[in-house]
């Protein structure tokens, strides 16, 4: 850690917001102007829309994480957590990975958290509930598809099979359709390796209480992709919700009952419940509550955006919407970490800020290989696009909002061999327990039990 006497801008978060913010920073901050320290539970920020496309294997996992320390050499990163933060004193304290919990003195702070997974006590759900925030779920969750198929192919006990072969999915805004479209395809794919497994084995199952799917790129595109996925075979259940999942038995508010080893959550995000902890404004659901400029209300040194901030979208407003906020998605994460970046400047150097203002400029989903809808705004004008050309859309928009050039070219490489080499279909289920064969190899074998006859002769000498 920096020992200098030069004042610190605490960034708390390394997700969007943080990565990006941290970076404009260290661009406009002149040589030895401030210190800028970064702390995160993970040592590499994830880029969220990739994530279906990495658990149905277009994508290599290593390709959608940028590590912290290479893309800001300038900066100090901390694996940690912040667990609390003394506004009065302008000290946080840190939790490291391992070791005892100290305190860290900032100038300036930047809060970018992120959000989590909203949840409800929904029986089961802890215990059998897959998420989609993180590299690691999605890893587990390609593994844990294709080892049902394996099960499945395995055995002849039609209730295990069925059970193996029937996929739930809770959620269909982006993250929750984008992932069935994904794994789906990935099933159809893998099942032409399987001698008893067939995609009309399988039972693929979208639950979502609106009544639509994809709201975020309007209803006639809503529309289209669940009709796109029920002609794939997907069964789409609107207006409804999940009950109970107890050992894997799931029962939905509109009576149907089945059975599933696959029960995949991606029914929305909150903001990080560690906010409440900080002494912050926060809004009725939890956000920190922001100023156009992105500075916290009622304070002049620190500044919040993307899923844990409550930003005033302006565009909105301006056009009659007294009430309009900026949701919470990544075209608007990496847009205000642009502005948080400049403003944290400005505010260090006593300059004024500027308000932050974007309009929406539309929205892209992939529901598998070269399948998509998109929607594009420009100015007054809505260009609906699906099927093909949406896709190439999709990744043409991701794979430049990609950071760092390093990984733009990684994951179009991966892109460019998957058109000439077929889709990986292999399970790695071990990398969760990767200690359990050589634990079982290097374990001391079990004394055998002396036998009668063995006692009788001990006891004879005796």
């Amino acid at each position: 850690m920096s020992t200098t006497e030069r004042p610190r801008i605490l960034v708390v978060g390394g997700g969007y917001v943080g990565l990006y913010a941290a970076r404009r920073i260290l661009k406009k901050m002149r040589y030895g102007e401030a210190t800028v320290t970064v702390v995160d539970p993970r040592s590499y920020m994830t880029y969220q829309p990739f994530l279906p496309e990495t658990a149905a294997g277009s994508i290599s996992p290593r390709h959608v994480v940028v590590p912290l320390r290479r893309v800001l050499p300038k900066a100090e990163v901390l694996t940690g957590r912040v667990t609390t933060i003394d506004q009065d004193r302008k000290v946080a304290t840190i939790a490291p990975l391992v070791g005892e919990a100290y305190e860290l003195p900032f100038d300036y702070l930047v809060i970018a958290m992120g959000a989590v997974s909203r949840t409800f006590p929904i029986p089961g759900l802890a215990e059998q509930g897959i998420g989609m925030k993180g590299i690691e779920e999605a890893i587990g969750l390609r593994n844990h598809v294709l080892e049902q198929l394996d099960k499945a192919d395995s055995t002849t006990d039609e209730e295990i099979r069925r059970k193996a072969l029937t996929f739930v999915f809770i959620g269909g805004g982006f993250a929750g359709a984008e992932t069935i479209g994904e794994v789906e395809d990935m099933a159809r794919d893998a099942a032409k390796y399987y001698t008893s497994v067939s995609r009309e084995d399988m039972r693929f199952v979208l639950v979502d209480a609106a009544d639509k799917i994809l709201p975020e790129v309007g209803p006639k595109l809503g529309q289209y992709g669940k009709e796109h996925l029920e002609a794939r075979g997907v069964e789409v259940y609107l207006s409804t919700s999940m009950d109970s999942c107890v050992d894997g038995h799931v029962v939905l508010k509109n009576g149907l009952e089945v059975d599933s080893n696959t029960i995949v959550w991606t029914a929305g995000v909150k903001p990080n419940p560690a906010l409440s902890r900080f002494g912050l404004p926060l809004g009725p659901r939890g956000h920190v509550d922001c100023e156009p400029t992105l500075q916290v209300k009622g304070t002049d040194y620190i500044w919040a955006a993307g899923d844990n901030a409550q930003v005033p979208d302006l565009v909105g407003r301006k056009a009659g919407n007294e009430n309009a906020w900026c949701p919470p998605n990544a075209q608007h994460a990496l847009r205000q970490a642009k502005v948080l970046g400049d403003n944290v400047i400005s505010g260090m150097r006593g300059f004024p800020q500027k308000d932050y203002s974007h309009a929406n400029k539309g929205a892209v989903a992939g529901l598998g290989l070269h399948k998509g809808v998109a929607m594009i705004v420009m100015g007054k004008m809505r260009i609906k696009l699906k099927g093909r050309l949406a896709w190439y859309m999709h990744r043409g928009y991701h794979g430049m909002a990609m950071p760092t050039f390093n990984r733009k070219i990684r994951v179009f490489a991966d892109w460019t061999l998957g058109m000439f080499l077929k889709r990986e279909v292999v399970a790695l289920g071990a990398l969760e327990t990767p200690r359990e064969e050589f634990y079982e190899a290097a374990k001391p074998a079990p004394v055998p039990a002396a036998s009668a006859a063995d006692k009788g002769e001990k006891a004879k000498a005796s």
